[in-house]
């Protein structure tokens, strides 16, 4: 090979080491940016800034031995999640807060977030519909029973935070039909109608992305990201009552619960 072949093809390889070096370099940069924003996220929503302010840059680099721009990623990750807010001149400022929803125990939505402000509801549909024959399946009800559906929007302190579609077998929906939903959580109106309480609940969360009427009803884009629970509730006797398909803001909401290990 003559020598000014060599020459390419040393430049040529050098050329591609270092493009290779840069993009190993660059995931490792998103890779750590990515840890610092859950750290960080964790501690914004535990209130971990009383003041509604996070340290400055170089505090924060300092505090977590990383980078400045590793900093700068890990932040417009928070930005983009709606989380926090930088202003030129200011500094980063906590603008969103998601607020805990446990899952130790069996409650409803006003129950669960009572410390947090107030709940309210919005009825937009209720009445008597045949049910879709998985859902007389969960209720253990004769295919084509008639159920109760209810579809509520839910706020809390005013903001949109979830839209519950909500099926009773109509035996024990009938008595809702007069009642206060605007005001009352559906657990409690479903332990007044039976003399039973509740006795557990079979749950399932997952991801899902905001339908056009889901994304208008929550004022929320379409296609973001939805946090859906659906939820079969029984009562203390073990009959199923309650079958719901709850759609969540996943910007305004999050899950906890203290989980045992058992062997």
């Amino acid at each position: 090979m003559p020598p000014t072949d060599r020459i390419r093809e040393h430049a040529g390889h050098g050329a591609a080491t270092t493009v290779a070096a840069q993009r190993v370099r660059r995931r490792l940069r998103a890779d750590r940016a990515r840890q610092l924003a859950d750290l960080l996220r964790r501690q914004l929503l535990t209130g971990a800034f009383p003041h509604g302010a996070l340290p400055h840059e170089s505090t924060l680099a300092t505090d977590y031995r990383a980078t400045r721009n590793t900093v700068r990623q890990a932040l417009d990750l928070l930005r983009a999640e709606g989380l926090v807010e930088r202003q030129p001149g200011v500094g980063t400022l906590v603008v969103a807060q998601k607020y805990p929803h446990g899952l130790d125990r069996l409650m409803g939505l006003a129950e669960t977030l009572r410390e947090h402000g107030r709940v309210t509801n919005e009825v937009r549909t209720m009445g008597p519909v045949p049910a879709p024959a998985p859902v007389a399946d969960r209720l253990r009800l004769p295919a084509g029973a008639d159920v109760l559906y209810i579809e509520r929007l839910r706020r809390l302190n005013g903001l949109p935070l979830s839209l519950d579609l909500t099926y009773v077998p109509l035996d024990i929906g009938t008595a809702l039909l007069t009642a206060d939903l605007e005001h009352t959580d559906v657990f409690r109106l479903l332990e007044a109608a039976t003399g039973l309480p509740l006795g557990h609940a079979e749950i399932t969360l997952e991801a899902v992305d905001a339908d056009a009427h889901s994304a208008a009803v929550l004022e929320a884009p379409q296609g973001a990201a939805l946090l859906m629970l659906e939820r079969l509730t029984h009562l203390a006797d073990g009959r199923p009552v309650d079958l719901e398909f709850i759609r969540f803001r996943g910007d305004r909401i999050t899950m906890s619960g203290h989980l045992h290990r058992s062997v």
